[in-house]
């Protein structure tokens, strides 16, 4: 769209970046669309792949749903990159898709869940025993995730490290929080206020999804997700977690930090979401969560 075209519109046009997965947005965006929609704003969802969108003509894109990415993280990262005006932005995109920024953190001092990275061509030595979660790091939705008993299944853990490693990608070994199983994990999703600042919005609890040792993850859809009272010890660690993001917050729109308690019972930074995170806007309701979000979009447009 030219210039003078794009000068003519009457109202802003918003594209939420979704996948071929749920070309009409995943059902917990709805709320944020209709929001939008309220305010007089176009909106499109659009697949970020979509070879034919001419993201020029949006005056903002926000990242939703492109939950399909990871097989071809560069491809998305490369897009991203190329889009005018996108949100978060592809720095923050580039930076957070791969998890070896948990390093990061640690090294920052905060308190997150004991991660050792394995790269291609590295050796793994499994531990002796204990429950252990093998991961790739770059991945969505539990992807190629599992949980392991050793010594009992030193050979599964072992092979499905190597398989990641053999394909090109980076493994994960972290300790299973077995707190999970009845605590679950505290979502906190983090949206800006009046001021433009990343603020508290809403948590929710998500229940595991790790079946059990050997026997992989639950379907992102049947996760058991239920609001939740966050405790003054996770939003400390939460706050503490966005204060080192790189560039800071004020570019953001939005956050979600994962959290389960570790042995102590204090919380862990299970995952820092800035991508493409489900922000969980229907169990946010109560908070406003859908209406806040759309006004930091307008206040950008």
């Amino acid at each position: 769209m030219s210039p003078s075209v794009h000068a003519t519109r009457d109202a802003s046009r918003v594209a939420l970046v979704t996948c071929d997965l749920f070309p009409d947005l995943w059902e917990d965006d709805f709320p944020l669309r209709d929001a939008l929609r309220e305010r007089g704003i176009e909106v499109d969802a659009v697949r970020w792949d979509d070879a034919a969108a001419d993201w020029t003509s949006y005056d903002l894109a926000v990242i939703r749903s492109p939950w399909d990415y990871v097989p071809r993280r560069d491809q998305f990262i490369a897009w991203a990159h190329s889009v005018p005006r996108l949100l978060n932005p592809a720095d923050v995109l580039e930076w957070n898709t791969d998890k070896r920024y948990l390093a990061e953190l640690a090294r920052a001092g905060l308190p997150v869940t004991p991660t050792t990275f394995v790269s291609p061509g590295d050796t793994w030595t499994p531990p002796a025993t204990g429950e252990w979660v093998v991961k790739p790091a770059i991945s969505a939705g539990s992807q190629d995730t599992d949980r392991y008993t050793l010594p009992e299944q030193h050979d599964l853990a072992a092979g499905h490290v190597a398989r990641l490693t053999a394909a090109g990608r980076t493994a994960m070994v972290q300790p299973y929080l077995a707190a999970v199983d009845e605590v679950g994990e505290t979502a906190l999703i983090f949206l800006p206020d009046a001021a433009g600042d990343l603020g508290f919005s809403h948590a929710i609890r998500k229940g595991a999804m790790l079946i059990g040792p050997g026997e992989g993850a639950l379907d992102p859809g049947n996760e058991q997700i239920d609001p939740r009272t966050a405790s003054p010890a996770e939003r400390d660690v939460a706050e503490r977690v966005l204060r080192v993001i790189p560039g800071g917050t004020k570019r953001l729109l939005y956050a979600r930090v994962d959290l389960i308690p570790g042995p102590d019972g204090e919380p862990l930074l299970v995952e820092l979401e800035l991508a493409e995170p489900s922000l969980f806007l229907k169990e946010g309701e109560q908070q406003g969560a859908a209406l806040r979000l759309a006004e930091a979009i307008a206040a950008r447009l």
